[in-house]
């Protein structure tokens, strides 16, 4: 017993040592992966939960409080969604302490990059807290969730057009011909995939003998609308590419899909409900890829607030000089110091919490808990109109990046 005790003090011993080792290595270059990497953990935790924390929720009498005892599925929701609460709040509240950091000097700015290990141990503390809060506040989260998801879906949408655009971009700046026929492959490819995927929609979500008019509708509008991409983009007066046509078109088709896929599983215009736990899996499995791949990239790409900042050669440039000279190296420290940060740290926390609750909705399939009978709510309408909306949102956007710079001429887009 006592060797058995020793070997645990050393092994808690190494498992400190080797995470106080990780976290003084986060530097400020890698400060904002390591939140990609506290984003990543929060899924691990929730997938892991969503597997086995049912048998212990079901003996917590402030959680299982319903007369008859609820299915299994309906606690590995409730988990999830717990989970996902408290990390919407770690990153909250980061947002919230760094709204108006402008340049290194500030205080906060320490806060965002360093203090790893304080903020890890207040993370796994706001996710055990939330285990002890009334199903009522989590099922008002859950309720606010699939509006938050929508905003990142939004956001998504944002970051998909940087990237085409920008793809785009290098690809014909290298002015060979080699790139110009890989473009219009891919693009070609892009095509062929949306008009595939179509004609399956047809076949899953329009079966015959059923009266499918809405579904019908969300086809076809999407199929509209990838038509109207590519005759904007290549008309004369706009002069675009359709490479960044064929990737959205797809994208687009992707969200009429989910959206299609999330109708209740015994609406008859559904065809995929007698295959809904393989088709379930492909879609969470993607569903999270994009979700972390949008996040990494958000980070990445985070919006420079450097904008909102004085110029250096401003008045107030001076002002915050020193009486005495300083020698070089503290010359270079303070030229440090007074550097205007190169993002906004509270809109890089923002994506973070709307993407715990995009990553909780995918977890759950979009649905929770909690009548008082205790009967799981399936995945009903309200989840379909979020990606429909979405997916209309998508088309205005990109049309939109289109149109603007011929319609306000004098400004930059």
């Amino acid at each position: 017993m006592w060797a058995a005790s020793c070997l645990a003090s050393c092994c808690a011993a190494c498992a400190c040592d080797a995470c106080r080792t990780v976290v003084s290595g986060i530097s400020r270059r890698s400060a904002r992966i390591a939140y990609c990497g506290l984003f990543a953990l929060s899924l691990i935790v929730s997938w892991i939960l969503r597997e086995v924390a049912a048998p212990l929720m079901e003996n917590l009498p402030w959680i299982n409080h319903f007369h008859r005892t609820p299915n299994r599925e309906w606690f590995e929701t409730d988990a999830v969604l717990r989970v996902s609460l408290g990390n919407f709040l770690f990153f909250t509240i980061l947002s919230i302490l760094m709204i108006g950091v402008k340049n290194q000097r500030d205080p906060r700015d320490g806060l965002h990059h360093g203090g790893w290990m304080m903020k890890i141990i207040c993370w796994f503390i706001l996710v055990i807290l939330m285990f002890f809060v009334p199903n009522e506040i989590i099922s008002f989260y859950e309720s606010i969730s699939k509006f938050g998801s929508g905003l990142f879906l939004l956001v998504q949408v944002v970051l998909l057009l940087d990237f085409v655009h920008g793809w785009n971009d290098k690809w014909v700046g290298y002015d060979e011909q080699f790139w110009y026929l890989a473009l219009f492959v891919v693009s070609l490819v892009c095509y062929l995939v949306t008009f595939i995927f179509s004609g399956l929609l047809f076949h899953w979500f329009t079966p015959s003998g059923q009266d499918c008019g809405l579904n019908t509708f969300f086809i076809l509008t999407t199929l509209i609308l990838v038509i109207l991409f590519a005759i904007v983009a290549l008309h004369p007066a706009v002069g675009g590419s359709i490479l960044p046509a064929s990737v959205i078109s797809l994208y687009c088709m992707y969200l009429c899909y989910s959206g299609l896929a999330s109708e209740p599983r015994d609406y008859e215009c559904n065809g995929l409900h007698k295959h809904s736990k393989a088709i379930s899996t492909g879609t969470l499995t993607f569903g999270l890829l994009t979700t972390v791949l949008s996040v990494v990239y958000s980070a990445v790409r985070a919006g420079s607030s450097t904008t909102l900042l004085s110029p250096s050669s401003s008045p107030r440039g001076g002002a915050g000089k020193p009486l005495l000279p300083l020698d070089k190296a503290d010359e270079q420290e303070e030229e440090k110091k007074n550097k205007p940060v190169t993002y906004s740290y509270a809109f890089f926390h923002v994506i973070f919490s709307l993407a715990s609750m995009y990553s909780a909705m995918l977890l759950t399939g979009w649905s929770t808990s909690v009548g008082e009978s205790g009967k799981l709510v399936d995945v009903g309408w309200p989840s379909v109109w979020v990606r429909i909306i979405t997916s209309w949102a998508t088309a205005g956007l990109y049309i939109w990046s289109l149109v603007a710079p011929i319609l306000f001429p004098g400004r930059e887009f």
